[in-house]
């Protein structure tokens, strides 16, 4: 079959929607859930940075479950798990039952194994599935599209959670939307393979394209790569831009709808709308990427290309977010807003190329410290936005996010992304060599 890798990536595209429903539908039922459990919003804060805290601590160890288990297996058990810890969420008691401390300690508890169960997906997708399926010239593309693929589950997951909730309760919007978890486990698990090669509708003309521009099949892996990863200069600042990023990312992950709701004073249903109107937003930013990354690549190199299109999305997601916080009128903060993170998402195909350029095979481990990088801020961010706003109020809670974005860009005038963290048989290399430089 020509073009097995499409489908690959249509798997991948439908396990991250679909991973972004059950990491989301918290974040929508959270407004009424704190009222019926008589929560605060620094408690709240608590259990958003556990999620966070969750997802950080495991990125890494995730990448190297990925490359122990293979993709294949890595995902399958996780996507089960997503399952059943949103059924756990759903059944915690209430107040009649339970005291709201224990409550809070039950949902911190929950909501941390949330935040480790999601943690694998996208070192091993991206780092491990598309790595492997696709050749290095392509690369920018799918990991746009497998980005689009989060922003529309989490388009999707506003409205529909919204009237699930008004309709059933909290706790229901939150059973129902939990077997979702199992059809993302059943579709990687028949469709995708660790290696092409294994898949039984390959052809041999697209396996020879997929391997067309990397390193020779049968160069080794290094022993030790984590400690490589962790010591490279280039990959440890990339992932500090992206904590920058994802800094912005997480006020509105975690506290967008919240903050039309209980400070706007937007209704639950048109804080839906607005929200999945964000997130679409989104999926249209990083589907853009994605194809402008592998544009500016082919034409300016690995290093220029994916400098100055991150440096580009960051600096004007900093602006849309600083006026967005700073303006009177609701209808132009929310566009704004709006704007600021569809940018954001601009920057996901260029930060993960990059990252994969540098490590090379070695990239389910980079991506683990990428992505632990870069979901630090949603730890630090449940807990200072909150704070902020208590101190100074929401619109410089809201504002501080743009400091981070312009940070962030900065730190790109020091990252070499074609400087590769392990140096292969140069004869296996001219092809990706010269991609790598561009016109450079």
């Amino acid at each position: 079959m020509k073009g097995l890798r499409w489908i690959v990536l249509a798997v991948i595209i439908f396990a991250s929607f679909i991973a972004y429903t059950l990491r989301t539908n918290f974040n929508v039922v959270s407004a009424m859930m704190i009222s019926d459990l008589g929560m605060n919003e620094v408690q709240l804060g608590k259990v958003f940075a556990a999620f966070a805290a969750g997802y950080a601590i495991f990125q890494f160890p995730g990448g190297i479950f990925g490359d122990k288990v293979g993709p294949r297996y890595a995902i399958t058990a996780i996507a089960i798990a997503w399952t059943l810890l949103t059924v756990v969420t759903a059944i915690i008691p209430g107040t009649d039952t339970w005291s709201v401390a224990s409550i809070v300690i039950a949902l911190v508890i929950t909501r941390f194994l949330v935040g480790a169960a999601h943690a694998p997906f996208f070192p091993v997708t991206i780092g491990g599935t598309i790595e492997r399926w696709f050749p290095v010239r392509q690369w920018g593309l799918p990991n746009g599209l497998s980005s689009t693929g989060l922003t529309l589950g989490a388009a999707a997951t506003a409205p529909l959670v919204v009237w699930l909730m008004e309709s059933y309760g909290w706790r229901s919007a939150l059973l129902i939307t939990a077997p979702a978890g199992l059809l993302a486990a059943l579709a990687y698990y028949w469709l995708v393979t660790d290696d092409p090669a294994d898949h039984a509708r390959i052809t041999a003309a697209e396996l020879e394209f997929i391997h067309s521009d990397r390193p020779a099949a049968d160069i080794p892996l290094e022993k030790g790569s984590w400690k490589l990863a962790l010591k490279n200069r280039n990959i440890l600042l990339i992932a500090i831009s992206y904590f920058c990023m994802n800094y912005v990312f997480y006020l509105f992950f975690s506290w967008f709808f919240f903050y039309l709701v209980d400070v706007r004073g937007f209704s639950a249903s048109d804080a839906g709308m607005f929200t999945a109107a964000q997130w679409i937003l989104g999926a249209v930013g990083a589907t853009l990427g994605g194809f402008g990354c592998d544009m500016l690549v082919r034409r300016l190199g690995i290093r220029r290309g994916t400098r100055y299109q991150t440096m580009i999305a960051l600096v004007l997601s900093g602006a849309f977010l600083y006026a967005g916080a700073m303006s009177d009128s609701v209808i132009v903060t929310v566009i704004m807003l709006c704007c600021s993170f569809g940018f954001t998402q601009v920057t996901e195909a260029p930060m993960w190329v990059a990252t994969m350029g540098v490590a090379g095979r070695h990239s389910q481990v980079a991506t683990g410290v990428l992505n632990t990088g870069g979901n630090i801020p949603g730890v630090v961010g449940g807990l200072m936005v909150p704070a902020i706003a208590g101190w100074f109020g929401w619109p410089a809670a809201i504002a501080s996010g743009s400091v981070f974005a312009l940070v962030g860009a900065f730190l790109w005038v020091f990252i070499r992304a074609d400087e590769p963290m392990v140096d292969p048989d140069a004869s296996s290399q001219d092809s990706k060599n010269n991609w790598l430089r561009g016109n450079t």
